[in-house]
């Protein structure tokens, strides 16, 4: 029987809203949010993954995929000892993971993917001015060149859109990520809800695998 998460994915490109979105559900009853920088930003340094993120991080160098995916089970594993994340009544809500299909291989031990919400961006320029103005609102300066955020955007594209065909295409849904935030909510939600709703039916997600 199935003891992995029941997860929901937030995918799409840089600046698609993924994060925003996901912060939103999060606050839902039933939804819990996880951002794979909140994992980097929680690390214990002092531990023996801290001190390999540390080890790479200080190189400038990505850490490797397995030990990106050993932080996250790590990170969840402490959430819910600490029953903040409640596997039995919560659907897990990811967003910035996997970034590869590596890590969505690695990852398919510790989640069950019941829905893929796909925010897309019909118009690429349009985005990268939101996210230049995202990132000036935030003083990051450097975020806010264009050169970085089309880099961004072409790492997006080789290594991280090629996930959504990992999954099976029938629990991907599209979702446009140019309207407001209110408007992009309300059409993830018709997604998301009936998801919800069928997990509370069946709470333990017992599946076969």
């Amino acid at each position: 029987m199935s003891t992995r998460y029941q997860t929901i994915l937030l995918f799409g490109a840089p600046g698609a809203g993924k994060g925003t979105q996901g912060k939103i559900l999060g606050q839902i009853p039933g939804f819990y949010h996880l951002s794979c920088g909140e994992v980097f930003r929680t690390l214990d340094i002092n531990s023996k993954l801290g001190r390999v993120f540390q080890e790479y991080s200080s190189r400038g160098e990505l850490v490797p995929d397995d030990v990106t995916i050993q932080m996250w089970s790590e990170n969840m594993h402490a959430r819910t000892v600490l029953s903040e994340y409640k596997p039995l009544v919560d659907l897990l809500v990811l967003d910035g993971i996997p970034r590869n299909v590596t890590q969505a291989k690695l990852l398919d031990k510790y989640i069950r993917v019941l829905e893929i919400v796909h925010l897309v961006c019909p118009d690429k320029e349009a985005m990268i001015q939101r996210l230049r103005r995202r990132a000036l609102k935030e003083n990051r300066v450097d975020d806010a060149k264009e050169e970085v955020i089309r880099r961004r955007w072409e790492v997006y594209e080789k290594e991280t859109a090629p996930v959504l065909a990992f999954y099976d295409s029938k629990i991907v849904r599209t979702v446009n990520a140019m309207g407001s935030p209110a408007s992009v909510l309300q059409h993830i939600l018709e997604v998301v809800v009936p998801v919800q709703e069928s997990h509370f039916r069946n709470p333990l997600g017992a599946v076969p695998v």
